[in-house]
C-alpha cells in the first residue's frame, strides 16, 4: 500500500513538473512575439497579423482551460507594457493603456479592459473547445484555435466600439466605427485565426504523441 502511495505521488509530482515545463516554454514564447518584430507578420497592404494569441491557444489546448486563461492573462500584460513604455503606434496606444494620452484623447479604464480581457477569454475559449468537442483531436484543436484568436479579435475590436468609438473615428478619417471594425476583421482578424488553426494543431498533436510515447 506504501509503495502505490508514493507511486502516485511520484506520478502527480512528474505531471506537475510537466505542466510547469511546458507552460514556461509557452510563457518565453509568448514574451518573444510580444516583445520582438517575430510576433508580427504582413497581412493585406499595411495591416499586420499578430501572433500573440498562438502561445495562448497552444496553451489552452494542451494544458487545459485554466492555463489558457493565465496565458492569456500575461499576453494581455505583456501587450499593456509594450503600449505603455515600447509603443509600436502613438496614434492609437490610448487604446490599450490608460497612461497615454493623443491631444485630448486619453485611455482610461476601458483601456486595461481591451488590454486584458479578450486575451484572458481567449485562452479560456482555446481550452474548453477541445472538451467541448469530446476530446483534444485535429477537429477540437483547430476549432479552439480559430474561436480562441476570434474571442480576442472580437473582444478588442467590441471594446474599441463600447469605449472609444468617436475617437477611433476621427482616427480613421471619420468613417464610421462598424466599417472600420468590419474592415480589420476581414484583413487581420480572420488570417490570424486560419493562421492559429493552422499552426496550433501541427505543434499539439505531435507533442501529445511524443509525451504518450514517454508516459
Amino acid at each position: 500500500m506504501a509503495n502505490t502511495e508514493n507511486g502516485r505521488a511520484i506520478r502527480r509530482v512528474n505531471k506537475r513538473t510537466l505542466m510547469l515545463t511546458q507552460f514556461s516554454i509557452l510563457l518565453a514564447l509568448e514574451a518573444l512575439v510580444c516583445f520582438t518584430p517575430l510576433g508580427s507578420l504582413p497581412a493585406i497592404g499595411p495591416i499586420v497579423m499578430t501572433l500573440m494569441m498562438i502561445p495562448v491557444v497552444i496553451t489552452g489546448i494542451l494544458l487545459g482551460p485554466g492555463a489558457g486563461t493565465l496565458m492569456g492573462f500575461f499576453a494581455g500584460f505583456f501587450s499593456f507594457i509594450v503600449w505603455t513604455f515600447m509603443t509600436p503606434s502613438p496614434l492609437v496606444a490610448f487604446l490599450f493603456t490608460p497612461f497615454y494620452s493623443l491631444g485630448e484623447i486619453q485611455g482610461n479604464i476601458g483601456s486595461l479592459l481591451i488590454c486584458f480581457v479578450p486575451r484572458t477569454l481567449g485562452g479560456t475559449v482555446a481550452g474548453l473547445m477541445p472538451r467541448i468537442i469530446k476530446g483534444k483531436n485535429i477537429i477540437g484543436m483547430t476549432a479552439g484555435a480559430a474561436l480562441g484568436s476570434l474571442t480576442n479579435t472580437f473582444g478588442v475590436l467590441g471594446g474599441i466600439a463600447l469605449f472609444f468609438a468617436p475617437q477611433y473615428s476621427a482616427l480613421n478619417g471619420g468613417q464610421a466605427v462598424l466599417i472600420v471594425i468590419g474592415m480589420t476583421i476581414l484583413t487581420s482578424g480572420i488570417p490570424e485565426a486560419v493562421l492559429a488553426a493552422v499552426i496550433t494543431p501541427a505543434i499539439c498533436k505531435p507533442v501529445q504523441i511524443f509525451l504518450k510515447k514517454g508516459a
